[in-house]
């Protein structure tokens, strides 16, 4: 008897280890390969978030606004892109996608936008550009501590804000979407 139980339960803990590691072949990780949208992508990392570490967001265009998270960003709204994200109007006709999300009481603690190519657009290019842009952005309100560029498949995301809140922000991007790529980062302020 001891031994038919003690089987069980081994065959119980191998089956219930099977079921918890069994919903995914990445163990929860995305694909670059896999993503649908822009905005995907913001949702899948802030929806990583602790209950602690969530902070005031404000997502998308002001047409279209989303306080509780990220949302889609009409490209049409091209002249806030630049305003808010550092995409200038060249650039953002190399997008067919995007969404965004910053930080509610003040956008340069916080602000990040995703971004999808349009066919033939190469992320390094993109992310080389955007970089160019943000360097010679005028800041209001004080200036944000730290730039991030990332590549994610044919997506680029950029971030900036306090350096604490992107370093936050690159593990959670990095832990799920492992093909993440840094393309380029600096310490502004």
């Amino acid at each position: 008897m001891k031994k038919l139980l003690t089987m069980l339960l081994v065959v119980m803990m191998a089956l219930s280890v099977a079921a918890c590691g069994g919903n995914s072949e990445s163990g929860g990780q995305a694909d670059a390969g896999e993503i649908a949208d822009a905005l995907e992508i913001l949702t899948t990392v802030w929806g990583s978030y602790e209950e602690a570490e969530v902070f005031p967001v404000a997502g998308g265009d002001s047409a279209n606004a989303n306080w509780e998270g990220p949302a889609k960003f009409d490209l049409k709204a091209a002249d806030e892109l630049e305003a808010n994200f550092g995409v200038p109007a060249d650039l953002a006709e190399q997008i067919d996608d995007a969404a965004t999300m910053m930080h509610a009481m003040m956008a340069n603690n916080f602000a990040v936008g995703a971004y999808h190519l349009t066919d033939g657009g190469n992320a390094d290019d993109f992310a080389a550009a955007l970089k160019d842009a943000l360097l010679a952005k005028q800041w209001l309100c004080g200036q944000p501590e730290k730039v991030m560029i990332f590549t994610v498949g044919d997506y680029v995301v950029s971030v900036y804000g306090l350096g604490d809140l992107l370093d936050a922000f690159e593990t959670k991007l990095t832990t799920a979407y492992p093909a993440a790529k840094l393309a380029w980062e600096e310490n502004i302020a």
